[in-house]
């Protein structure tokens, strides 16, 4: 058979185009008991990722430490070969972190089993000290340093090491006994196949994942209430209100990948929510290359869609937001005092507004705003857009509003959390073009929220902000925030954050 790139075949722009049902952007009532369900998942688990990301730091920190400690009480302060000795040190214990993570010791199945493992840490610390001492020979160097000094780390070392590899794996036991650490899933599609599925994850030893339910459209007769001790429930279409309220980080299709129009009409409705979509292949009878899979276990997945800004990168984004926020607050300190005065001595009423709007997978945040309307003409709902010359907004919010200088108390939310620097712009909930709400303009509207929304974004800086007095306008935006999601990058975030207070001199649509 020809070999077909998975990623390619369901991609999100194929998604978006199928011709099949609306969309599932605004989803059904949810029974009593898949809210309960959700509500059980509501608070966010630790990623094994992460995890084992912060253990190689630590390691390396614990080896570092320790090998300096014994440095210090063999030589003393610095009294010979000063650098030479640190440095040393420094590079063996960052080879033996790159030698464990080779050889999968950072696994969460290889941190839960400890003892099975003891002969592969020691191993790796051996072999971490034969290439130090290899090096030192090449360069004829090992006279200069001791090897009381290196046999004392060795031994010291790897007693840290492995103790506190005793100590972790109690701790993610517990994790995973507690739900603290695991990954969630959901399985769409019930039957037979869910049935094969959740056995085969099941089986797999030192399994992490949880899953929370089932859903399918199908009726009971070809899709029974309960599937391997699982309870069905509710529709694809309450499979998205379910995900708004519980932290699911995976949904499992398990249908057939010949059932492709079947399996386009379910990405149709599940592309918009920020989670991983894998589609089962356990019992596909198409074959891909080993390398197009992932893998629960020993069970194969054909990775459909990641969850944006994920693991480490929402880290390094997190840390984004918050330094160039505070430098934000800094620099423009006092353009919000000069305005903040501006607004008391042009018209009555608060100097902030507040706003609520769509943040993050459709939670409901408050945004800070400079006031540029009217107390008493002032619209939270946004329902009527402003338009040039609103009698609505007064003469200092003409200025502030077509500068942007309105947005600056945005720095606060982004710090805060609710909001990121840069990121699809937040719109208010009843916003509407024609009398449409926004996502029932443009199809797919709500995969915009798949990630925090920002003060700034792709989009604004190429000219689609301000009045969204057509339907076209809140489409093109929407495509452009769409790209700034599957294209993300710390880069690409510095490009368009550098680029704002340039582009913002266009203001031929702000007002």
């Amino acid at each position: 058979m020809n070999e077909i790139d998975p990623a390619r075949r369901f991609s999100a722009e194929a998604v978006r185009k199928f011709d099949g049902p609306a969309d599932g952007d605004t989803p059904g009532g949810m029974n009593d008991v898949a809210r309960q369900v959700a509500s059980q998942y509501r608070r966010d688990t630790m990623s094994p990722i992460m995890v084992s990301g912060v253990l190689r730091m630590v390691e390396f920190g614990l080896l570092f430490l320790s090998g300096l400690a014994v440095y210090f009480h063999y030589v003393g302060f610095f009294n010979y070969l000063a650098w030479q000795y640190p440095l040393t040190i420094a590079a063996s214990s960052f080879l033996a972190v790159v030698l464990l993570d080779v050889t999968d010791c950072y696994q969460i199945v290889a941190l839960m089993r400890p003892i099975a493992n003891f002969g592969r840490v020691l191993l790796v610390w051996a072999g971490t000290f034969a290439l130090m001492a290899l090096t030192a020979f090449v360069m004829k160097m090992s006279e200069d340093y001791s090897r009381l000094l290196f046999g004392t780390w060795f031994v010291v070392g790897f007693v840290l090491l492995f103790g506190l590899r005793l100590v972790m794996s109690k701790v993610i036991r517990r994790w995973a006994r507690d739900g603290r650490m695991e990954r969630r899933a959901v399985i769409v599609g019930g039957g037979k196949a869910a049935e094969i599925l959740i056995r085969s994850v099941e089986k797999q030893p030192y399994n992490d994942i949880r899953i929370c339910g089932i859903f399918d459209d199908r009726g009971d007769k070809r899709s029974p209430p309960i599937v391997a001790g699982y309870p069905k429930l509710g529709t694809i279409s309450e499979l998205i209100e379910f995900a708004r309220i519980a932290r699911i980080d995976m949904l499992i299709v398990s249908l057939p990948l010949t059932a492709e129009s079947r399996v386009l009409q379910l990405l149709k409705k599940l592309w918009v929510l920020p989670v991983d979509i894998r589609l089962s292949a356990h019992s596909n009878a198409l074959q891909f290359r080993p390398r197009a899979y992932s893998y629960i276990g020993s069970v194969p997945m054909l990775d459909i869609f990641d969850k944006p800004i994920n693991d480490w990168d929402s880290v390094a984004k997190r840390a984004f937001d918050i330094v160039f926020s505070l430098i934000g607050i800094v620099v423009f300190s006092p353009v919000m005092l000069a305005t903040a005065i501006a607004i008391k001595l042009d018209s009555k009423g608060p100097v902030l507004f507040h706003q609520k709007r769509h943040g993050f997978n459709n939670e409901i945040i408050e945004v800070y705003k400079f006031r540029s309307m009217y107390t008493d003409k002032s619209d939270p709902t946004a329902k009527q857009t402003v338009t040039k010359n609103d009698p609505r907004v007064t003469r200092v919010g003409r200025f502030i509003r077509k500068t942007s200088i309105d947005e600056l108390p945005q720095f606060f939310n982004s710090l805060l959390g609710s909001l990121s620097l840069v990121g699809p712009r937040p719109h208010a909930i009843a916003a509407q073009s024609h009398n449409l709400l926004y996502n029932e303009v443009v199809d797919g509207y709500f995969a915009r929220h798949k990630v925090k929304p920002g003060v700034t974004g792709w989009a604004q800086i190429n000219g689609w902000r301000g009045e969204m007095d057509t339907n076209e306008k809140i489409r093109m935006r929407t495509e452009y925030d769409l790209y700034y999601i599957e294209n993300w990058s710390l880069l690409f975030d510095l490009r368009i954050l550098f680029l704002t207070p340039i582009r913002l001199l266009n203001t031929e649509n702000a007002y």
